[in-house]
């Protein structure tokens, strides 16, 4: 999906609006590995993956790395209370494919917002829907069983487990590898 049918399936803007706003994202195109974030740095860049998938993760005090959160074609990647809050991101992020991609800058896009409202609505709707994100996934963490958690990331992510490392979505689940083989083997 191209960004421009991205931000219309958020919110109609007028076309002079939605010009703006299209112009005010720079492309790019960056190879697997590219650290986007690293913890303790403020995230100035909202991004839109149009193909890819990045991750989100943190070192726990054992030193391994624990994956917070997938990013995969058609979504939004950011570091939401970094980003929005203007504060030290928690979290890396990182490129787990070669990917394209499409940013704005946090004072541009605030600037967008004062401007039009139209864009300060698609902002209001994008934060509702990125917090709706992480109530779900909360949920599931504390509510399901380590195989309904799968069945949950397989519904949201159909095509996740052949182009994540199973490490990263077993972290992600808060499960090993063994069990998550065990799933998987539907055992």
């Amino acid at each position: 999906m191209k960004l421009k049918d991205f931000i219309l399936s958020v919110v109609n803007l007028p076309d002079d609006v939605l010009a703006e706003m299209l112009l005010a994202f720079t492309p790019t195109h960056l190879p697997k590995g590219t650290q986007i974030l690293q913890q303790g740095k403020t995230c100035k860049k909202l991004f839109y993956i149009e193909k890819g998938l990045a991750r989100s993760y943190y070192y726990n005090d054992k030193g391994k790395d624990v994956t917070v959160w997938f990013f995969s074609d058609n979504n939004i990647m950011v570091s939401v209370e970094s980003f929005f809050q203007q504060k030290p991101s928690l979290y890396h992020m990182e490129l787990l494919e070669d990917s394209t991609l499409y940013y704005i800058d946090y004072q541009k896009l605030q600037q967008l917002f004062d401007q039009y409202h139209g864009i300060e609505r698609f902002g209001r709707l994008l934060a509702i829907q990125l917090l709706t994100d992480v109530v779900e996934k909360l949920n599931a963490i504390q509510f399901q069983t380590a195989k309904e958690r799968y069945h949950f990331l397989i519904e949201k992510y159909p095509d996740i487990a052949y182009r994540a490392p199973l490490g990263h979505i077993a972290s992600y689940l808060g499960i090993t590898q063994e069990t998550l083989s065990r799933i998987r083997a539907g055992k």
